[in-house]
């Protein structure tokens, strides 16, 4: 049983507006293709100067902001992103620094989209160990490592960043669960940069520095696998799906999430999308999103919040907040 809850929330999207008629050019799809396969209708990306610590640190500002304390406050920063500045350190390093959190450890997590949820495990430990108030940030700058001629994911994806401040009190964390499907683990990837496959000039010139996705087995895996996750999630946590007033998934496909929610029975909950002028936004997109519709005034207290996150791994994570 969690200890703690959410006391603010806070997200940054860059300047520039991708269009789907310029996303698609390169892959050779107009913006009536792309709306019609997802939903999407414009995403952000981020200029040159910008890394993932800057998107990260740009939210967790505006999350310090929401929460009423200052960064000398965190005992800890998580940042989830399959994205990092680079390979190491790790990028809440650079967050910490930003922001002048000096008193906090700082570490990632890689759990590709579902991360967001992963961290919230992390944190649980570190502050019934430490107190004090924690800092989580999904961030990801998806926009650098597509491949520009592959129709099947450079539309799909845009560059942002979304956190959460948690300590004791505020919307309370009620439960969280998560699961990872390593045997799936070749679905989504990036096949070149890591121990396994060096980014040499002969991975460079075959592109295998890209992301890559299987859409379609990816697609199954969610219709297959959402449903009954979270039914067996609602159970364990104690409640029933017409307690759910909310549903916050991961931002990954809108076409693909309408037909997903018809299956879940949550039949008195609203599902909130970010994903038709974000794109999905990897870690990120879980807290833009939950952000986003807390500032809209969306939640009223005592509201039951189903966050759920799906993507590479495969992994599934799930949080019950309570507003």
């Amino acid at each position: 049983m969690t200890e703690f809850g959410i006391l603010g929330t806070g997200a940054y999207v860059p300047d520039r507006v991708v269009s789907n008629d310029e996303v698609g050019a390169g892959a050779q799809v107009d913006d009536a293709w792309v709306i019609r396969k997802t939903a999407i209708r414009e995403r952000r990306w981020a200029a040159p100067e910008q890394a993932t610590s800057d998107l990260a640190a740009a939210a967790g500002r505006a999350a310090l902001e929401s929460a009423g304390i200052t960064a000398d406050q965190l005992s800890v920063i998580v940042v989830a992103t399959s994205t990092p500045d680079r390979p190491q350190p790790p990028t809440a390093a650079y967050v910490q620094h930003l922001l002048g959190a000096v008193d906090a450890a700082a570490f990632d997590v890689n759990a590709v989209c579902s991360g967001e949820v992963f961290a919230l495990t992390a944190v649980e430990g570190v502050l019934a160990r430490r107190g004090g108030h924690a800092l989580v940030i999904g961030a990801d700058v998806y926009s650098r490592i597509l491949d520009p001629a592959d129709r099947r994911t450079v539309v799909l994806f845009g560059d942002g960043a979304g956190a959460m401040v948690l300590g004791r009190g505020g919307s309370r964390v009620r439960h969280i669960d998560v699961h990872t499907f390593g045997e799936l683990s070749g679905l989504i990837e990036v096949p070149a940069g890591g121990s396994r496959m060096p980014c040499d000039p002969a991975a460079l010139a075959a592109g295998r520095q890209y992301f890559t996705m299987d859409g379609r087995a990816v697609r199954a895996f969610v219709e297959d696998h959402l449903p009954g996750l979270t039914k067996q999630f609602l159970h364990e946590a104690g409640v029933v799906p017409d307690d759910i007033r909310h549903f916050v998934p991961h931002q990954a496909n809108g076409v693909m999430l309408d037909t997903v929610f018809a299956e879940m029975a949550l039949s008195r909950a609203t599902m909130h999308l970010s994903l038709t002028h974000y794109g999905n936004t990897g870690a990120a997109s879980i807290p833009i999103t939950l952000d986003e519709a807390a500032r809209a005034g969306a939640f009223t207290r005592g509201d039951l919040i189903l966050l759920a996150g799906f993507g590479g791994g495969m992994a599934a994570g799930f949080a019950l907040v309570e507003w």
